[in-house]
């Protein structure tokens, strides 16, 4: 069994708590630059392996119902055992798969199941890196700087894709995907190493974590209401990942420079919110508040990117992917607030669980978002895909719990 955790760090424990939050950081960003990294290769992928856009959607659709089928498992584990074995198994056979794909995987030999299989396997081993992450970040910090730390390790999300969205396309298009999944296995291993040096629990001396006196995560109805509510808004995030390649390249005619810049700034603004959310809600105390106006927000800006295609923004692609990103930030800007909410709900020695469901909401919008999304735009057009990812953004307003009575 894990450890008790802690409330608050003794001054010796200052220093390392900042290299826990690194190693969170570097093993998040490594996993999500596949996870985010690889749908931004769409098109040399749809090209290279022969792919319709439905069948795209299955294959980066896989990747999300690995991730989803396994975040709850791995998060109750890792409250069970603790972040350090749970972290390390997933990324050290995250990056044995890699290297597995890198031989058995690449257009020259993978059929559609195979590829499908290998994404889906690669989604469930990586599944464990967000939870454990998190719970470990959740026990070296305070109530106090929580919001900030979750944001900073949140981070790690766009700071993956963004390195994904510049490194990977280029491969791809340059020297195969062979050299793609053995980039990302690399990321994975040295970030396991990272882990193995600095990854422990909080030391036995500071003060431990009274036991958590509410419902469990499964029994609480507000950790689901959040869970509910990332999964909801997690769906336009999700279209932007997987879909915004296409879109530029078919919409705008972009070519590799231009889709890698636009989807670089995208993750860039993202990483630049989430760690001003982070510090803007500890400071005011706001974070419910917080969560549903960037609903708001959100969900307008899929809406005017909507109107604009449909007055005929496409003869201006600058202007189109200028509002592609501020969509693109503005709906990944709540990730870390979102995420601290639903950990300090559940109680630290419980976030493990909380977060895993949190995820597995996620990661469900990862799975069905590509598969539904070419069915959308073949009975529509790109204006009625960002249309309905903004109305569909716009449901989480209801599910985010409104502030708490003082």
């Amino acid at each position: 069994m894990a450890t008790s955790l802690v409330t608050d760090v003794p001054e010796s424990g200052v220093g390392h708590r900042w290299k826990v939050l690194g190693v969170g950081v570097a093993a998040n960003a490594s996993f999500s630059a596949a996870a985010a990294g690889i749908p931004t290769t769409g098109v040399w992928m749809r090209g290279g392996y022969h792919l319709s856009n439905g069948e795209l959607g299955l294959v980066l659709g896989a990747l999300g119902l690995g991730i989803a089928i396994s975040e709850l498992p791995w998060g109750v584990l890792t409250d069970r055992w603790g972040d350090r074995p749970v972290l390390l198994t997933g990324l050290l056979s995250t990056a044995a798969v890699l290297v597995a794909m890198s031989l058995f995987a690449v257009p020259s030999s993978a059929t559609l199941a195979w590829l499908v299989f290998a994404m889906c396997t690669l989604g469930v081993l990586g599944g464990s890196v967000n939870g454990s992450s998190g719970r470990a970040v959740m026990a070296w910090f305070a109530e106090g700087e929580r919001g900030l730390a979750m944001s900073i390790r949140q981070t790690a999300v766009p700071l993956g894709g963004g390195i994904g969205a510049a490194l990977l396309p280029w491969l791809a298009s340059s020297h195969g995907f062979a050299a793609v999944f053995g980039a990302l296995a690399a990321m994975c291993a040295v970030s396991g190493a990272f882990a193995w040096r600095w990854l422990r629990e909080p030391p036995a001396a500071t003060h431990r974590a009274a036991a958590h006196k509410g419902p469990a995560p499964l029994a609480n109805v507000l950790v689901w209401r959040v869970v509910l509510g990332i999964g909801i808004l997690c769906v336009p995030q999700v279209a932007v990942v997987t879909f915004a390649t296409v879109f530029l390249h078919d919409a705008g005619r972009f070519g590799v420079t231009e889709i890698s810049a636009t989807m670089g700034a995208i993750q860039l603004g993202a990483m630049a919110m989430r760690v001003w959310s982070g510090r803007h809600t500890d400071r005011h105390g706001n974070r419910r508040a917080y969560l549903r106006v960037s609903v708001i927000v959100a969900s307008a800006s899929f809406v005017a990117l909507a109107a604009a295609i449909a007055n005929g923004a496409a003869h201006t692609p600058w202007l189109l992917a200028a509002m592609l990103v501020f969509a693109g930030i503005c709906v990944s800007a709540w990730h870390g607030v979102a995420y601290t909410e639903l950990a300090t709900l559940a109680g630290t020695q419980r976030a493990g669980t909380a977060l895993g469901m949190g995820n597995t909401a996620a990661f469900a919008s990862f799975f069905v978002t590509p598969l539904v999304l070419p069915h959308v735009l073949a009975a529509g057009s790109w204006a009625i895909v960002w249309l309905a990812a903004g109305v569909c953004a716009s449901f989480a307003f209801w599910l985010f719990p409104g502030p708490a009575p003082l």
